[in-house]
C-alpha cells in the first residue's frame, strides 16, 4: 500500500523541485497537495493529516495536541524543507514515534548570500531608486557606505560564518554575539562580545539565530535604544528573533536608519500589516534560501528521507535520532 505524502512546502512544485517529485512519484507513494500551500497553522493543518503518512513540510505548525490528535494517528515523518524545525514540538514528535527529518548546512551559503545583498541594498537604498523610477521619477537617494564599517552577528553559527567571510571581502570589522562562541569563527576574524556591544558598536547587526525560547523578541526596544541611529538591522532567520512592534516604533521614531526583513512573526505577513507601510524598511518574503542549485539540493534531501523511511532505511538528517530506540516508532526499520 502507498504512502499518502502530504506537500505543504512550495518548492516541490516549482521548478527546484523536478527531480524531487521524480522520486516521489513511485508507485510507492502518493502526493496530496492543499488548498494553499504552507506555512500552515494547526487549524488549517489538522484535517490534512488524516492518513496521511509523511508530510514534506513549510515551517507548519506541529504543536503537541496537532501531534496527538487522531488525525495524525498514521504520521510517520515529518521531513523539513530546510533547516529550521522551531515550529515542531520535538519531544512530543518523539513521544509519538514520528521521525522529523530536516537538511542541515545546505542553505548556509544561499542564505548568507542573500542577507549581504539585503545589507547592501537597504543601506544604499537600492530598493527606494528602483520604486521611484517605477513610478516614473528621477530620485537618486543618499544611503550609508559598507565598506569598513563593524558588522555585528547575532548567532555565529554556520550561517554566520558565512555572512563573516562575505563581509571580510569589504574590510568590515566583525563583531558578533552567541552563548557558544565558534573556534572557527574567531579563525575568521570574528570578535565575540556582548549583545549590547554588538548593537552599540555596529554599523549593520545581521540575525542568524535559531528560534529558542531563549532569543523570542531577543530585539526588543531596549535593544533598539542601544544601536546607534544610523545603523541597520538584517533578519534572516526567524521573525519572532525581533518584537515587531518594537522595530516599527524604531524605524517611524528614527532610532536606527532602516532594516530588511524576510522572516516574519506571522507568514504569510497579513495584508495591511503595519511594516508594510514602515519607513525605510526593505521587505521580502523568507526568499532567503531560494537559490535554484540550493533549493534543488534541499528538495531533494527532504524527499530522500522519506523514500529512505518508508524503504526501512534511517534518513541522513534527523532531528530526533532517539526515536529509533523507541518502541513507538510507527515504522519499521529494515536496515
Amino acid at each position: 500500500m502507498s504512502w499518502k505524502v502530504l506537500v505543504t512546502a512550495s518548492p516541490l512544485k516549482d521548478p527546484v523541485g523536478m527531480r524531487a517529485r521524480e522520486m516521489l512519484a513511485s508507485g510507492a507513494f502518493q502526493m496530496v497537495y492543499p488548498p494553499r500551500m504552507g506555512p500552515l497553522g494547526e487549524a488549517d493543518l489538522l484535517p490534512l493529516l488524516q492518513g496521511v503518512d509523511a508530510v514534506y513540510a513549510s515551517v507548519d505548525q506541529y504543536s503537541a495536541s496537532v501531534l496527538a490528535a487522531p488525525q495524525s494517528a498514521s504520521l510517520k515523518i515529518i521531513s523539513r524543507w530546510g533547516v529550521g524545525y522551531d515550529s515542531i514540538d520535538i519531544p512530543a514528535a518523539t513521544r509519538a514515534g514520528i521521525v522529523i527529518a530536516y537538511t542541515p548546512g545546505l542553505l548556509n551559503e544561499a542564505v548568507a548570500d542573500y542577507a549581504f545583498a539585503l545589507l547592501l541594498a537597504v543601506a544604499r537604498r537600492v530598493h527606494q531608486g528602483h520604486e521611484s523610477m517605477r513610478a516614473g521619477t528621477w530620485m537618486p537617494t543618499w544611503g550609508h557606505d559598507i565598506a569598513g564599517k563593524t558588522l555585528g552577528i547575532v548567532g555565529c553559527g554556520r550561517i554566520g560564518q558565512a555572512m563573516a567571510r562575505r563581509a571580510s571581502g569589504f574590510g568590515m570589522r566583525l563583531l558578533a554575539f552567541d552563548p557558544t562562541p565558534s573556534p572557527d569563527a574567531k579563525r575568521l576574524g570574528v570578535s565575540f562580545v556582548s549583545l549590547d556591544e554588538v548593537l552599540a558598536e555596529s554599523d549593520f547587526v545581521s540575525l542568524h539565530a535559531a528560534l529558542t525560547p531563549q532569543t523570542r523578541h531577543l530585539i526588543g526596544e531596549a535593544q533598539f535604544r542601544r544601536m546607534k541611529p544610523s545603523a541597520y538591522l538584517v533578519n534572516t532567520s526567524r521573525g519572532a528573533v525581533v518584537d515587531e512592534v518594537a522595530l516599527l516604533r524604531a524605524l517611524e521614531e528614527k532610532w536606527i536608519a532602516g532594516a530588511a526583513i524576510d522572516a516574519f512573526t506571522t507568514e504569510p505577513l497579513p495584508t495591511g500589516h503595519p511594516l508594510s507601510s514602515a519607513p525605510n524598511l526593505l521587505l521580502t518574503p523568507h526568499q532567503a534560501s531560494f537559490g535554484f542549485d540550493t533549493g534543488a539540493r534541499v528538495s531533494n534531501a527532504a524527499a530522500r528521507a522519506i523514500v529512505d523511511l518508508e524503504a526501512g532505511r534511517r534518513p541522513q538528517w534527523v532531528v530526533n535520532s532517539e526515536v529509533f530506540d523507541a518502541p513507538c516508532l510507527r515504522v519499521k526499520l529494515s536496515q
